[in-house]
């Protein structure tokens, strides 16, 4: 918990504290972006199962917060999601009514939530931007966890249009930084390279990246992220959603961010393309021109210095990292 100094207007409730966002979120707000009238609360799982409506009230009437950012969510990468869309989607709907039900009983005056650029419709025209959410299925590997990501900003605007709530959501393209889950069967691509690169150079075999490396992605250090949400949280009094991302220029392949990730680690192997698995889609690129209409000048960290500190903080934690 970060104490507020001086008199409290407001009582910021993170949930999904622990995760990706949520530490870098933590880590911003402690290093000067907090404000004074500011009180912030990270909480995880270990505080409130949130597919618990109980629970999840009685967490909200024990911290009373103001304000609330969402992040929790049950989140896993192409493999595990294409195993368990079921899962992906109850317990995400779950998850979220209940956090938005109980943000809306107990007076809390904004949320912001978390989506994912997975949710856009498969079949759709580039650049993706923000009103585009519902204009078809999403890709067929995620629907569970897309549709439910997507009623998020269904049940915003119902409570807005409803009770006049100030509930609105951001739209991160893929996220990566410190404190990120570097599983290789169910983390996302940039930790679980990471770890292969480890692994590799500890064992001096090949570094084996799975698919083509041709598919594109928008990647955000997650400090960058936690930045933004802090400027979505004090600033944006939108309902609709905003997409959070570097620019389309910024676009890297798979192969582009492996070899980046090979020479921040200095590995020296041999890398390998193992073309039976699949590679998902080929790419997701979003639109930032809705941010840059409101922060033209902010400053994104770039992708090998991010990609640098992100290795860094693997090696140095490597024993307590999630993997």
């Amino acid at each position: 918990m970060t104490e507020a100094v001086g008199p409290v207007a407001k009582r910021v409730l993170v949930t999904g504290g622990s995760g990706l966002v949520g530490k870098a979120i933590e880590k911003v707000v402690a290093d000067g972006e907090g404000r004074p009238d500011e009180e912030w609360i990270f909480v995880s799982s270990r505080d409130a199962d949130l597919t618990n409506a109980v629970e999840t009230k009685a967490l909200f009437e024990k911290h009373k917060p103001t304000h609330v950012i969402h992040l929790a969510a049950m989140v896993g990468g192409l493999f595990k999601n294409i195993h368990y869309n079921l899962d992906f989607w109850r317990r995400n709907i779950h998850i979220n009514d209940n956090v938005l039900h109980s943000a809306y009983e107990t007076g809390v005056q904004k949320v912001v939530s978390c989506l994912s650029t997975c949710i856009f419709p498969d079949k759709t025209t580039y650049p993706i931007d923000e009103t585009m959410i519902h204009n078809g299925p999403p890709h067929s590997s995620n629907f569970g966890y897309s549709y439910a990501k997507r009623m998020i900003d269904i049940q915003n605007r119902g409570y807005f249009e409803q009770h006049g709530c100030c509930f609105t959501a951001v739209i991160p393209t893929n996220v990566f930084g410190p404190h990120d889950n570097f599983n290789i069967e169910d983390g996302h691509v940039l930790p679980g390279l990471i770890h292969k690169v480890y692994l590799a150079k500890q064992t001096g075999s090949a570094l084996t990246v799975w698919g083509t490396g041709k598919p594109r992605r928008q990647f955000i250090y997650s400090l960058d992220l936690a930045r933004l949400f802090l400027w979505v949280l004090r600033e944006y009094d939108e309902v609709e959603p905003i997409i959070l991302s570097v620019g389309e220029e910024e676009e890297v392949s798979i192969r582009e961010a492996a070899e980046a990730i090979v020479e921040a680690m200095d590995f020296r192997g041999e890398l390998v393309f193992d073309t039976t698995k699949a590679d998902g889609q080929f790419k997701k690129t979003a639109s930032n021109a809705k941010l840059r209409s409101y922060l033209p000048s902010f400053q994104f960290t770039p992708f090998r210095q991010a990609l640098k500190e992100t290795c860094a903080w693997f090696s140095t934690n490597y024993t307590d990292a999630r993997k």
